[in-house]
């Protein structure tokens, strides 16, 4: 049985032309959250700006991986047997509280406590296996976001098989947090790239709006399938194509549906969210892949929400809801 392996990089591309002249910036980048992460500030104080933000990343790195022995969300979910309750900081707090919300307004589509299932599925490897549905069967048995209660600053769990994973929505509340900082210290340009999410704050320092494009689903790196203009807000995406591998001829994406523990099947290849709201749109481009479109339409309606919504199904067809921003 034949099995490969691939790993896209970057999903949005920001296309930066001219910035205008006389603006000092400050550029950087990094690795945190399994990802490379690109930061441009602008401003007489973009230097310090820029240095602040990478702290940030730091901090909530130590905070929010799942994965990282030394973070306190990995201490939580390795916690003493019998430990049921966990006091923990406010910013773990805040993001499990979102978490939370989005688990629950999804009906579960969307579960933070999809750990024991992500577990079983390895991405990163060059000789990847489908796990057994035995595996998958007792792996849905630790999945259940209403076993996670959280009152203040201390979470506790029903189950001490329950283990909370904030990939869906970390990197969303990050540059939420790193937008929050600029403009708290005067900042009003800069580009927030954090692999693939892209937010702005404010315009371009011509005064401009910011340009994005979006990445192809499965084509060459830096195809873009369309672009966007932002001022002051954010682009994101969630594909079937970030993560995979094939086993025969069958190919395995690591968007996990809660309900079955396989790779969503919705017909979608890819969902690309723009708002004002950077949590929102990180968790509802995954939501939309896991939903397929007309079921997430109609959750965007009940809800409320302002966002514009690419769609792009599996025959490579785009469709934006509910117009083109």
């Amino acid at each position: 049985m034949k099995k490969t392996f691939i790993l896209t990089s970057i999903i949005l591309l920001c296309l930066l032309q001219g910035c205008g002249e006389g603006a000092k910036e400050a550029s950087g980048s990094g690795i945190y959250f399994d990802t490379v992460i690109d930061i441009k500030v602008y401003g007489d104080d973009a230097d310090r700006m820029l240095s602040g933000c990478f702290d940030i990343c730091k901090s909530m790195e130590k905070t929010l991986s799942a994965h990282d022995e030394e973070s306190e969300l990995y201490k939580v979910n390795h916690r003493s047997e019998g430990e049921t309750s966990v006091e923990i900081s406010e910013d773990l707090a805040e993001c499990i509280s979102e978490g939370l919300y989005y688990s629950e307004v999804s009906d579960g589509v969307f579960d933070i406590t999809i750990l024991p299932l992500s577990g079983l599925w390895d991405f990163n490897t060059e000789e990847p296996e489908v796990p057994s549905d035995a595996e998958i069967s007792d792996a849905l048995k630790k999945v259940d976001h209403r076993r996670v209660h959280l009152n203040g600053n201390t979470v506790s769990f029903d189950d001490p098989d329950i283990q909370i994973d904030l990939g869906g929505i970390a990197k969303g509340f990050v540059s939420a947090k790193l937008k929050e900082y600029l403009k708290s210290e005067g900042c009003s340009s800069a580009i927030i790239n954090l692999g693939g999410n892209v937010s702005t704050v404010g315009s371009r320092p011509d005064g401009s709006e910011w340009v994005v494009g979006i990445q192809e689903p499965y084509a060459g790196r830096g195809t873009v399938f369309d672009t966007v203009k932002v001022r002051d807000g954010c682009v994101v995406s969630s594909g079937t194509y970030e993560r995979y591998f094939t086993v025969g001829d069958r190919r395995y994406h690591h968007i996990l549906d809660p309900k079955t523990g396989y790779p969503a099947d919705t017909g979608l290849f890819q969902a690309t969210v723009t708002g004002d709201d950077d949590t929102l749109c990180d968790a509802l481009s995954t939501i939309c892949v896991l939903l397929g479109s007309d079921a997430s339409k109609q959750l965007i309606e009940k809800e409320g929400w302002d966002v514009k919504i690419l769609f792009i199904d599996t025959d490579t067809t785009g469709t934006w809801y509910p117009q083109k921003p």
